[in-house]
């Protein structure tokens, strides 16, 4: 979706408001990656052609050791640290695996079964968008610190493609990190700022139960375990609930459970698979123990045998103080007051944490959602769309915190 004409915003005096031209060049961009979904570690076609750009605009990105993803400096001045942190964009790349469902889309994913339906395209878009606004601002002699844009690969693949970009050195000489997100819960041209956590923290649980089976007959006989599933996918969400201060938000949910093949035959074999979500950091370090002796408790007092498996996700996303600041700063500088409101913490997952686990940052809810427009898209569904005025919004917010960013040290 696109709007062809909307007035600029008042007292705009911030060098590196986007032209015409690029907004278009942009908008396509954001379409034939939107048309062109990948999964996570499997961006390949996305990385040639960020590549393919940055390197038009002189400037010279360095593919992730994994073959996907990219970092690329902006300022940076021959080998080493620099004297002054960089101030890191971070995008991530992937999309999801569901079907593109829109009927009335002329961009709508060509690849069956894959789809950016969460806005993975946009936020790509607008930091390449950044990038190449402020590469022209350095030439120009107007960006006083360097600036790295991190374009990341699979961030829906828990644990997250961060820890690899990491790795390859994403965060060297790093003195703070921004990033964005698309909700369709704000009008486009608006951002949703908090800080402290903005999002929560996602495991992955899966629990196998064992038992000798038998006939429904003679449960005394044996371990009933469809009654032991039951039981647990009922009182552990509330036993973990009540081991820990109910503030933190420590919440077990079952996605899956199955077991059984014939009514008269109690089984041999029970499956269950569900998330742990945490609104506090702390809580989150203590949920693996505190799911795993609830788990076990239930189970071995219906005799099952259980096997667990905790697959650790991402921690919440903490924004700092200073850094939302610097985002609201930002998004003033460019469109006013009125251009950000506050926003709630979500349940959702995020591994740009692990990125806040080791520098400040603060991530910023980009509004997608076209203003007067009653239905909302959610995020991860089939039919979801953004409102393409969000690219020039998050551009300008991003090239404003660049430019008012005088942070010397991490």
């Amino acid at each position: 979706m696109s709007r062809e004409s909307e007035a600029e915003p008042t007292g705009n005096v911030l060098p590196g408001s986007l032209s015409e031209s690029l907004r278009a060049e942009l908008i396509a961009f954001r379409r034939d990656l939107h048309m062109h979904p990948e999964l996570g570690n499997q961006e390949f076609r996305t990385t040639a052609a960020l590549k393919e750009r940055l390197e038009r605009a002189g400037l010279r990105p360095r593919v992730l050791s994994g073959g996907t993803g990219l970092l690329c400096d902006i300022g940076a001045t021959g080998g080493g640290r620099p004297a002054v942190p960089f101030l890191a964009l971070r995008a991530d790349i992937d999309a999801l695996p569901i079907p593109d469902t829109k009927t009335d889309c002329a961009y709508r994913s060509t690849v069956p079964d894959r789809a950016h339906a969460c806005g993975h395209d946009v936020h790509t878009t607008v930091v390449l968008g950044a990038g190449l606004v402020l590469a022209r601002l350095h030439a120009e002699g107007l960006l006083s610190r360097p600036v790295r844009l991190v374009f990341q690969p699979a961030e829906e693949v828990l644990p997250g493609g961060a820890l690899g970009a990491i790795q390859d050195g994403a965060l060297e000489g790093v003195g703070r990190i921004l990033a964005l997100h698309c909700d369709p819960k704000v009008e486009a041209g608006r951002v949703g700022l908090r800080h402290g956590p903005i999002t929560s923290a996602c495991d992955r649980l899966e629990v196998a139960l064992d038992g000798p089976g038998g006939h429904t007959a003679r449960p005394h006989l044996t371990t009933d375990l469809v009654t032991a599933a039951a039981r647990i996918a009922l009182d552990v969400p509330a036993l973990v609930a009540r081991r820990v201060d109910t503030r933190s938000g420590l919440a077990v949910t079952w996605g899956r459970i199955e077991s059984g093949h014939a009514p008269n035959v109690i089984p041999q074999h029970a499956e269950l698979s569900g998330t742990v979500r945490c609104l506090d950091l702390e809580a989150w370090r203590e949920a693996p123990d505190i799911v795993h002796a609830a788990i076990d408790e239930i189970a071995t007092l219906h005799r099952a045998k259980s096997e667990i498996t905790y697959v650790r996700g991402v921690p919440p996303v903490v924004n700092d103080r200073e850094s939302a600041e610097l985002l609201r700063r930002s998004m003033v500088a460019r469109r006013g007051m009125d251009s950000v409101e506050g926003t709630e913490q979500s349940l959702g997952g995020e591994d740009f944490s692990w990125y806040l686990e080791q520098v400040p940052g603060a991530m910023a809810r980009l509004g997608v959602r076209t203003p007067g427009e009653r239905v909302v898209r959610d995020l991860h569904q089939g039919d979801f769309d953004a409102d393409e005025y969000a690219i020039t919004v998050g551009v300008e917010m991003f090239t404003a915190a660049a430019l008012l960013d005088d942070q010397q040290t991490p």
